[in-house]
């Protein structure tokens, strides 16, 4: 296959590579799939844990999201704008907030049951005793980046060893970024402090590049509006080699001890959430241009992110590798410890308790998928060590130019269908 015949095949799939198709048609379970591939029929909770969600108050049961954090909107508002949940028996209401700490503070009350955070917020979390377990991973390795000026003859980190005075680096304080950052410094002999100093500075600051910032530090998709829609400046870093960074999709522990069925429901809805997405990313888009916190965002923008952060790595990027993300989290808590940013040293089995994947294995289990070894984007022949920097070259955002192959030999327990093709396991 000659290489444009290869992409025009991959435009047709949308964005979705497949391997292993067969003619024959594939029945699940009770009876087929849904175009997106998901078994049919839906499984309802029961009478009594809605009667359960009715007496706690928590009737809506309430989402809580983050706007800008690409990846991780796209499968909410997707659950909020569709009856994913609806068909499994739940009445449900979705919350917008700004960041991640907001988040906190409404699961915190009580208000919020079902959340989502990065990294940092959810290590918040974890510090206060709060009871939430997280089924799922959300947005993993969302790129940071170091963002210069357009016109800045700064090309690389280490241009700035020497700045006289030192270099202004505009970044969120007490955030993922910072902590990438930090780790990226501390790689190349940056000296915080002599070369350089940190300003706290949201991202909608960020965004405008401000005069007397050597660089800016900040997330997706604020790094592709700088560099890309607004063409004012240039990544010289990004966070690849220093950190693999998630997202965390969480519920209440009183719901996994007392409805665990509701649990399991919300685990089934997240990962058909993520197929619809696959299936119908410009769909997705469009219901995020309509959400107020992301009005001013470009849809052609919106697009890229939602092909890059839920499209482009297999859709086993969601399962939680407890052990893995435990270990890479664990150099966080200690970055946040040694400043005296958390109350209480946390350890690598501290975070990989935070996960609970039972409920991700049964909802594999229904789609006929194989429980993976490792995150997709961890190749078999690795030489990287947790913590060791910088990292070996793994697929990420800037190394994938296409979607990774699904489903390849060895990822399905048995045949599935998507977009009306079938697959062989």
């Amino acid at each position: 296959m000659t290489h444009h015949v290869r992409r025009a095949v991959l435009a047709a799939l949308i964005a979705f590579s497949f391997a292993g198709a067969f003619a024959a048609p594939a029945v699940a379970q009770g009876g087929g799939f849904t175009q997106w591939g998901w078994p049919q029929p839906y499984e309802k909770v029961s009478q009594k844990s809605v009667d359960w969600l009715k007496e706690k108050g928590w009737w809506p049961l309430t989402f809580g999201w983050q706007g800008p954090f690409s990846g991780q909107n796209t499968i909410n508002v997707v659950l909020s704008k569709t009856d994913m949940l609806q068909k499994r028996g739940l009445e449900t209401k979705f919350q917008a907030f700004a960041s991640g700490p907001d988040v906190n503070e409404a699961v915190a009350s009580g208000r919020v049951q079902v959340g989502n955070g990065g990294n940092f917020p959810f290590t918040s979390l974890i510090d206060r005793g709060l009871p939430v377990k997280a089924l799922a991973v959300v947005a993993p390795n969302l790129k940071h980046s170091t963002v210069a000026p357009k016109d800045s003859p700064l090309k690389s980190l280490a241009d700035l060893k020497g700045s006289n005075p030192p270099a202004v680096i505009g970044i969120v304080t007490g955030s993922s970024s910072e902590f990438y950052f930090t780790q990226a410094a501390e790689t190349v002999g940056l000296k915080i402090g002599t070369d350089v100093v940190l300003k706290n500075m949201p991202p909608s600051e960020q965004i405008t590049l401000p005069r007397g910032v050597a660089a800016v530090a900040p997330w997706e998709p604020t790094v592709t509006i700088i560099t890309e829609e607004r063409k004012a400046g240039k990544e010289i870093d990004t966070i690849f080699p220093y950190n693999f960074y998630e997202g965390r999709f969480y519920v209440r522990q009183e719901i996994i001890d007392e409805a665990p069925d509701v649990a399991q429901a919300i685990s089934d809805a997240f990962m058909e959430a993520s197929l619809w997405i696959r299936l119908k990313p410009d769909e997705a888009a469009d219901m995020l241009a309509a959400e107020p916190l992301l009005k001013n965002y470009g849809r052609d923008l919106l697009v890229k992110q939602v092909r890059t952060y839920n499209n482009l790595y297999k859709p086993t990027y969601s399962f939680p590798h407890a052990k893995f993300w435990g270990e890479e989290d664990a150099r966080i808590a200690k970055w946040l410890k040694d400043r005296n940013r958390i109350r209480r040293p946390l350890t690598a089995e501290d975070y990989a308790n935070s996960f609970d994947d039972r409920f991700m294995r049964k909802t594999y289990e229904k789609l006929g998928w194989t429980i993976p070894k490792a995150p997709p984007f961890i190749p078999a022949d690795w030489k990287g060590e947790i913590g060791k920097l910088p990292y070996p070259p793994y697929p990420n955002a800037e190394t994938l130019k296409e979607p990774q192959i699904w489903p390849e030999a060895g990822d399905l327990t048995r045949a599935w269908s998507f977009d009306g093709k079938s697959f062989a396991p």
